[in-house]
This record gives C-alpha cells, structure tokens and sequence, in this order.
C-alpha cells in the first residue's frame, strides 16, 4: 500500500482552521521546563525513546503507527508571531528567555521502527536525538500522535486477522473522539489491513479508498422504500449499494429482486445490499437465498452494526454469506481497550545514559535497539533489546 507524502497531512490541518501545527500545543510544565534549561545553559543533546510498558488486555502485540504525523509535525515545529505575542502577554516567562524561544526549531534525528511493525513492551518504536530543550517540549504531541495510530492499528489487526479475505471498511468517523482523530483511525486502519473508509477527506489526504452506501434516514425521507432504491440506483448505476434493513429486511430484499430484474435490462446492475441491524447471520442467510432464488446471485452482502472483532470472527466461523463489514465504534475507539501505556522518556544527555528508577516505572538507560529474531519457516521467533552499539543475529528494527 502507498500513503500520501506527509505534505498533504499538513497542509489539511492548516486549512482546518485552527493552527493545530502551533508549537503552543503542548504542556505548560514542557515550557517551564524550557525555561529553566535555558537559565540552566543546558542545551546539549538529548536522547528521548517512546515505547509501551506493557499489553492492554486481549492484546497480545501492537501495531506501530503515527510516525508520518510525528516527522511532519517536526518539520514544522516553531512559534509563530501569533503564538509569541500571547507568550508575552500572559507575563510568564522572561523577555530573554521568548527571544531565544522564537527562534526554536527542530534539528536533530529520528530513528524508528517502519509504520506497520508489530512490536511488544518495553520497544523503542521511535527514538529522537536533539538539543534537550527541544525533545522536552514535543513529548505531548510526539505520544499522541504514536499513541493514538498505534492503538486504533493494534485493533483494526485484529478485525483484519477475524476477517480472513473478507471486505473491511472503517466507518467510525462519528463515534470517533474528535474529528482528528475520525480522520487518524482511517489512516491507522488502512495502515493495518482495512480496504478502506468512509471517510471522505482520508482519500484525498492520504489516497485511502472510500466505500458507502446510504442511511435509514434517506429511506424515510422517500416513504416509499422501492421508490428511494430506483432513484439512488439511477443516480448512482455503477455503485448501487441499497440499506436494506430500515422497515422489513427481507421484504426490501424481494424489492431488491424485483428492481434488479427491471434495471439490469438498462445496464444499471446493483452492487451490494447492506444489513445494519438484527441477527446479522440468519438475516444474511434469508437475504442471500431471496436473492440467488430471484437470479441476483452477484448481488453481494454488506453489514455492519456494532461489530466487534468477536462477533465477526463468529460469522466468519458460522460461514454466513456476507462479503464485507462495516466497521464504527468498536474501532474507532478501541472500544475494550481505549488507551495504551506508554511513555517518551529521556534515556541519554550530554553523552552520559540517563534512568529513571520510580516504583513499577524504571527504564533501561541508554540508546536503544530491537533485534528480531525469526523461525526457518519465516514465522517469529522472539526479540531481543539491547544497546545500540551491540551486534546481535537477527533483523534490526
């Protein structure tokens, strides 16, 4: 799969209307901080790792992903005159202290693993070297980028891994915590397997196919269900996707028949029909015997419906005759598993390891690297941590 240069993320989020690429977007105590590096004099190089402590339940890997956002969000890192006015108006910090702020900008290295990687506790997914100043203040943003992506790719794996072959589309741009973050899970999910989104802006920001159909809302404005089909199959002959569950879902499926048998003599051919709600199994099976029975035999099943990764692995199992699924919250908000323990950590400055030793929190000092070890027949075996100048056997990540 191909994502989009990072160039087009960025340039979205200006025209947003918020400045989200404002270096005021961070923590107060990252500014602080700041300060008293700068009385301090201590700008020399610092080394900072981002990893995950430890597994959520019912997870047994994560997916790494956020690294495009993070590398844009770097490039562009600055205080704008905007962001330095209101600096000096909040009467905060020194006059001397925002004359060397507004010259700020990232210079330094960023290693890590590629988007994609599975990984497990304790992994540096990403590491950055820069001046000590700098990798203070893009901790906030650094983890929610990597948090968030990494999160919602973990559970899209797991749909996909439930699936088989089977068509996966993201729906969950309503449900998801902020439109960001709708936005994100479409690329996080993409990243790990999906086919696509519903999510219109993910095509042109990142190339990600999009798939809809329509809601229960446009069958109700018509009145008449056969009716409210027909016009959105002419309107839309090469993508006539019909939601077929708003009144009776096996009555709208004879009208399916009926209407596919009078428009396929106009070369207009129904695409798929869609099941949002019931017992997505039987239903489906009821649904793809009135078709075949009626000769639409390439009329093909789409549902969705607070599918978790669980119920679709059921219907897989059960072999229902549904040809892809539609998913929303359980996705787009990691529904069991709504939050990863992780952390961006100081782990070198001036040349000298740093660590921190705090109860069920401690780190392992010093520049870090994961070595992956695999089985003859290409499956993993383990992985091995160790200090960035140690040779191991292996792959380095």
């Amino acid at each position: 799969m191909s994502l989009k240069k990072p160039t087009v993320w960025m340039l979205y989020m200006n025209n947003m209307g918020l400045n989200r690429t404002s270096a005021l977007l961070t923590d107060l105590y990252q500014l602080t901080m700041l300060e008293a590096y700068y009385q301090a004099d201590m700008h020399d190089t610092a080394v900072y790792e981002f990893f995950v402590r430890k597994l959520p339940p019912n997870r047994s890997f994560y997916v790494a992903a956020g690294l495009e956002q993070v590398l844009d969000y770097l490039e562009q890192l600055h205080f704008t005159e905007q962001d330095m006015r209101w600096l000096r108006e909040s009467g905060r910090f020194s006059e001397s202290f925002l004359d060397w702020l507004a010259d700020l900008t990232f210079k330094g290295d960023v290693e890590a693993m590629p988007e994609g990687s599975l990984c497990f506790p304790n992994e540096p997914l990403l590491r950055i070297t820069t001046p000590l100043p700098v990798a203070q203040l893009i901790e906030p943003i650094v983890i929610n980028f990597l948090h968030f992506q990494t999160l919602i790719a973990t559970k899209a794996v797991r749909f996909r891994l439930a699936a088989n072959d089977e068509v996966l589309v993201d729906f969950g741009l309503r449900r998801a915590h902020g439109r960001d973050a709708g936005l994100l899970a479409a690329r996080a999910s993409w990243l790990a397997g999906f086919d696509g989104t519903a999510t219109v802006q993910a095509e042109p920001a990142f190339g990600i196919p999009l798939y809809g159909t329509m809601a229960h809302a446009y069958i109700q404005a018509y009145g008449d269900e056969m009716a409210a089909f027909e016009h959105f199959a002419r309107v839309h002959p090469s993508n006539a996707v019909l939601l077929i569950d708003t009144y009776d879902t096996r009555a709208a499926a004879d009208k399916v028949v009926n209407l596919a048998q009078r428009l396929r003599t106009e070369g207009i051919d129904i695409k798929a029909v869609r099941i949002d709600s019931g017992d997505l199994e039987q239903t489906s099976r009821d649904v793809r015997r009135i078709l075949d029975a009626g000769d639409c035999q390439d009329i093909r099943i789409l549902v969705s419906g607070g599918l978790d990764e669980f119920r679709l692995e059921q219907l897989i199992q059960a072999d229902a005759p549904i040809d892809g699924f539609g998913v929303g919250t359980q996705l787009d908000c990691s529904a069991d598993s709504p939050y990863l323990d992780c952390a961006y950590k100081i782990q070198e400055y001036a040349g000298e390891p740093r660590r921190k030793r705090s109860e069920g929190k401690a780190t392992w000092p010093g520049r870090k690297q994961i070595w992956r070890h695999m089985h003859d027949n290409g499956s993993y075996s383990h992985d091995s941590l160790a200090l960035q100048e140690e040779s191991h056997d292996g792959v380095p990540l």
